[in-house]
C-alpha cells in the first residue's frame, strides 16, 4: 500500500513520484494499492473530471487508485490547511480502502493525513510502515507565508514526531533532512537516503522552434520559472524583475494560489507573460527552449527540500538561476550539479546580474547548462532512484521477518 495525497494526474511536486513508484512496483509484478486523494495540485482547485465525487477506484498503469474526497482551499491559511488535512483524514478513517492485507505499507510525507493513515494502516495489520520525508511541513508553514504558520509548526511537528516514531524505516530525499528528523527522536540507523530522480524525459525538438510556437524572440533573453506559484517561492521577485530589465522576457508557467496575485502585480508589464502547465510531451522542450531556468523562495525559507523542478530543469540542459537561501537542499544540489548560479533570495539586482551575465557570455551558459544533463545522469536517474526505494521496502520487510 503507498499512501500518497499527491498522484496522477497530477504532474508536478510529489505526484509524478508516487506515480512513477506505484507503477514500477506494479510492472514488477506486485499488487500495488495506492490511496490517494483527488487532483488538485499545483492549482489548489479539484480537477474537474473529479469534482463532486466523493470515492472512486480506479485502474492506472498496473494499480489499483483508491480516492477519497477531501477540501482544497484556495488559499493557505492555518486553519484552511487544517481542515484539508483533516478532511483527508476523517474520510479515510471513515471508509479506508476495501483491499487484501499487504506486505508493507510506504506514505508519503509532508501530508499529515497520509501519514496518519499509513501508520495507522501499518499497525493495525502489524506491517512494516516506510514514510519517505518529501518535505517537513512543520518547517515549511513557518517558513512559507502562510497566515497563522506558527500554529500549523507547533501541531504538525508533533504530528510528524509522532509519525516517524512508528516507522520501520524512514526514507529522506535529501541528506539536510537527517537532522531535522533525528531531532524528532528517529535513530540514525534507521533513516535512508533516497534521492528523488529526474521525472521528465529530455528535449527532443530544437530550441528554435519551440520558441518560434511560443512566440519567443530570439534575440530576447527569456527567463522561465515552471511549477507551482504558492507564498513559498516569492515569485514577486521575478515580477520586479521583469519590471526593472525591459530587455528580459520573464514567463511564470505553472498553477497556484499566487498566480492571480502575481498577474495583477506585472499588469502592464509587456515582458511578463503567463502560460499554464506544458503537457507532458511538451515539457521538456519548453523549458529547453528558455535562457535561463529560474527557482526562487522566500528569503524567510530555508528549505531542506529539493522541488522537483530541479531535477526537471537539470533535464533540460539550460543553466539555472538559483534566487534562494544558502544552506538549504536547492542551494545544496545547484552547487554539486555545477549546472547553475545561486544568489540571495528575494534579490532582484542579484538575479538580474545572474541573468545578463548568463545573456553576454552565450557559450559560458551553454556549457553551465550542458552539466545538468551530466549530473542528472550520474546521480538522479530514474532507474537508480527507482531502485533506491525498492531496496529501502525489501530492507524494511526483511527486519519484519528477522523479528519474526
Amino acid at each position: 500500500m503507498l499512501v500518497s495525497t499527491n498522484y496522477a494526474p497530477e504532474r508536478a511536486g510529489i505526484g509524478p513520484y508516487a506515480t512513477q513508484l506505484a507503477e514500477h512496483w506494479a510492472a514488477g509484478g506486485a499488487d500495488v494499492h495506492v490511496w490517494a486523494g483527488m487532483p488538485h495540485y499545483p492549482a489548489w482547485r479539484t480537477d474537474p473530471g473529479y469534482r463532486g465525487v466523493w470515492r472512486a477506484v480506479e485502474k492506472r498503469g498496473g494499480t489499483l487508485v483508491h480516492r477519497r474526497r477531501h477540501t482544497v482551499p484556495s488559499r493557505q491559511t492555518a486553519a484552511r490547511r487544517g481542515l484539508y488535512e483533516a478532511s483527508i483524514l476523517v474520510h479515510g478513517l471513515a471508509v479506508p480502502p476495501r483491499m487484501p492485507r499487504p506486505h508493507v505499507v510506504v506514505a508519503q510525507l509532508p501530508s499529515l493525513a497520509g501519514g496518519i493513515l499509513g501508520a495507522r494502516a501499518a499497525r493495525r495489520w502489524g506491517l512494516p510502515f516506510v514514510p519517505v520525508v518529501q518535505d517537513l511541513m512543520g518547517a515549511a508553514a513557518a517558513q512559507s507565508g502562510i497566515r497563522g504558520g506558527g500554529r500549523v509548526t507547533a501541531v504538525a511537528g508533533s504530528v510528524e514526531a509522532h509519525v516517524l516514531g512508528r516507522a520501520t524505516l524512514v526514507g529522506v530525499i535529501h541528506e539536510s533532512f537527517v537532522g531535522r528528523v533525528t531531532g524528532m527522536g528517529v535513530p540514525r540507523d534507521r533513516i535512508r537516503l533516497v534521492p528523488n530522480w529526474s521525472h521528465v524525459a529530455r528535449p527532443t525538438r530544437a530550441r528554435a522552434e519551440t520558441r518560434a510556437r511560443l512566440g519567443w524572440q530570439e534575440d530576447r533573453t527569456v527567463v522561465l520559472h515552471a511549477g507551482n506559484m504558492g507564498l513559498k517561492q516569492g515569485l514577486e521577485v521575478l515580477v520586479e524583475a521583469a519590471r526593472q530589465a525591459p530587455e528580459v522576457q520573464v514567463v511564470l508557467m505553472g498553477e497556484g494560489n499566487q498566480r492571480e496575485a502575481l498577474r495583477a502585480l506585472g499588469a502592464g508589464l509587456s515582458n511578463l507573460s503567463f502560460l499554464p502547465p506544458a503537457e507532458e510531451a511538451d515539457f521538456p522542450d519548453v523549458l529547453a527552449a528558455a535562457d535561463v531556468l529560474v527557482v526562487t523562495q522566500r528569503a524567510s525559507v530555508l528549505d531542506m527540500s529539493v522541488p522537483s523542478k530541479l531535477t526537471s530543469y537539470f533535464a533540460a540542459g539550460r543553466p539555472v538561476v538559483a534566487s534562494v537561501a544558502g544552506g538549504g537542499g536547492t542551494a545544496h544540489e545547484v552547487h554539486r550539479s555545477q549546472a547553475g548560479i545561486v544568489v540571495p533570495p528575494e534579490d532582484v539586482a542579484a538575479v538580474l546580474t545572474a541573468v545578463r551575465n548568463l545573456a553576454d557570455n552565450p557559450v559560458g551558459a551553454d556549457e553551465l547548462g550542458a552539466r545538468g544533463p551530466a549530473y542528472a545522469d550520474a546521480h538522479l536517474s530514474r532507474e537508480a532512484g527507482l531502485a533506491r526505494m525498492t531496496a529501502l521496502l525489501d530492507e524494511a520487510l526483511g527486519m519484519k521477518e528477522v523479528r519474526a
